[in-house]
């Protein structure tokens, strides 16, 4: 009788252990292990509250460095094609009273390494700086810094990239510094066919319009929007989806709707036409927040910066380098050195 038993006993005993194995098995299986993204995206970037959400609750989906490799608190992270220079059709936004100073710098620096893929926007004709090769696009728009004239040549960024073949469009100032290695490790990061719209706010809250309706009726609307002064870039299936709001006269009267600026307008038809969330990076730079606060040891990481004068101070990076304050006080001379040390006119 004691035998009987414990024979029972050990015949349970082999069952429940190959249920066990069974069981470790198929969770094994079912959950692969992460796949590392591509290195080089340093920062945290944050996805703004959609539409449906309450504009002032924090951003919930995020994704994170960690020892070079992303991780996110929602999906495993995939790796993706590296973007090339060569998709990217890179806007500047200028004036002509600016070609022989913000815009000098810029050909002087990063620029003349982007020189075929960066498309420069102005209000008069340049013989010279056309007669060197640069791609310039005289836009017929006010040369003012009214809603209306920078409306216009954000208008005509849009169409000459849906022209072009590329498959993204980054919008800049004459008073940004583009890191294009940054750059295509940030946009590297995202799904290539999804529909992407990067920059940093200049606000910390949505900001609010009053939507011009029919019968002179209006309407409050709130939105998060990419300033223009730090550049901002949004996919070609996000560009091609924003056509019935942007494309030809159609940006200009998005922009009379609700009375506000350009990358104002970019914001309100991709958040409030289209339900699309911006996504936050802070590695884009303006000129309206405190540039002191940038850390030189990041500038390698960082994708666009920025000076300025503000409250009568020169607002730029701080970084050491062997042109003086005085000699580059938009300090972009010294870190297009710290980036290309071989350049010919470094020290």
């Amino acid at each position: 009788m004691k035998r009987r038993w414990i024979r029972r006993r050990l015949l349970v005993l082999i069952f429940t252990f190959f249920i066990i194995l069974y069981v470790d098995f198929q969770l094994n299986t079912s959950n692969p292990p992460k796949l590392s993204a591509p290195h080089g995206l340093p920062s945290p970037i944050q996805k703004t509250p959609s539409p449906a959400d309450d504009a002032q609750k924090p951003a919930t989906h995020s994704i994170s460095s960690t020892g070079g490799h992303l991780t996110t608190e929602d999906a495993p992270v995939i790796i993706q094609p590296r973007v090339r220079q060569e998709e990217i059709f890179i806007a500047v936004k200028t004036t002509g009273r600016f070609h022989k100073t913000r815009l000098a710098l810029l050909l002087e620096t990063w620029i003349s390494r982007t020189k075929a893929h960066t498309f420069i926007f102005t209000d008069v004709e340049d013989a010279d700086l056309t007669s060197e090769g640069y791609n310039m696009v005289v836009t017929g728009c006010q040369s003012d810094h009214s809603q209306q004239a920078l409306s216009c040549k954000m208008s005509a960024e849009y169409d000459g990239f849906m022209a072009s073949d590329k498959r993204w469009f980054c919008h800049v100032d004459d008073d940004n510094y583009v890191n294009l290695g940054a750059l295509l490790s940030l946009l590297s990061a995202f799904p290539q066919q999804s529909d992407i719209y990067v920059g940093k706010p200049s606000l910390d809250k949505p900001i609010t319009a009053h939507e011009l309706l029919e019968g002179n009726a209006t309407r409050e609307v709130q939105f998060w929007f990419a300033t223009g002064g730090a550049g901002f870039c949004l996919s070609r299936s996000l560009a091609e989806k924003m056509s019935p709001w942007a494309s030809g006269s159609r940006f200009e009267q998005t922009s009379a709707t609700i009375r506000l600026p350009d990358d104002c307008t970019v914001g309100f038809i991709v958040e409030k036409r289209l339900g699309i969330s911006m996504v936050n990076c802070p590695l884009f730079h303006s000129h309206l927040e405190n540039l002191l606060l940038v850390n030189h040891r990041s500038i390698p990481q960082q994708v666009t910066l920025s000076y300025g004068m503000f409250e009568n101070k020169m607002n730029s990076i701080e970084v050491k380098g062997r042109f003086s304050k005085e000699d580059d006080p938009s300090r972009f001379r010294t870190v297009h050195c710290m980036l290309y040390p071989l350049t010919s006119w470094c020290p």
